[in-house]
């Protein structure tokens, strides 16, 4: 897209589940206008931000299953978590976005807004937010995501 409104859009998300609980999605969006010296994605402190968003909003401590994005795993990324007592990080293999359940949430969306012609990054970005909070209320798409990766949160009985 060029011209006026144009740029991208960068989405982060968390799937949080927890025994008992209904399962949530908790995300954040960033339009990225193009413009000289401009960041085009999420930096360490806006996925810090993200983290700390959810720990407010689910009141506990945060077992984080991650992917290894340059982000993620960056120095500056390691002192950030360092300093939160209440995160623990487990890493992803590489190249394991089937292990991902927040995968099946952008695939979804892509899905959701694949035929869609829209009037600039602003229009787009209202879609998709939209999207997401539809995707929020539905547990059992949530709960159908992780489902997808063969992971769970019982333990193991072996």
């Amino acid at each position: 897209m060029s011209g006026r409104g144009s740029g991208r859009i960068s989405i982060a998300g968390l799937v949080c589940v927890k025994p008992g609980q209904r399962s949530r999605l908790i995300y954040r969006t960033i339009v990225h206008r193009g413009r000289k010296n401009e960041w085009c994605s999420f930096a360490e402190a806006d996925y810090i931000a993200l983290l700390d968003a959810a720990h407010q909003q689910l009141s506990g401590p945060i077992v984080l299953v991650w992917d290894n994005l340059n982000a993620h795993v960056s120095a500056a990324m390691r002192e950030l978590i360092a300093a939160r007592d209440w995160l623990h990080v487990i890493r992803l293999p590489a190249y394991a976005p089937g292990l991902n359940p927040t995968e099946g949430v952008w695939s979804h969306l892509k899905r959701s807004i694949g035929d869609l012609a829209v009037r600039g990054v602003d229009h787009l970005q209202a879609v998709i937010k939209n999207r997401l909070k539809r995707i929020q209320y539905r547990t059992d798409l949530l709960d159908g995501f992780l489902a997808h990766t063969g992971l769970t949160l019982e333990p193991d009985s072996t």
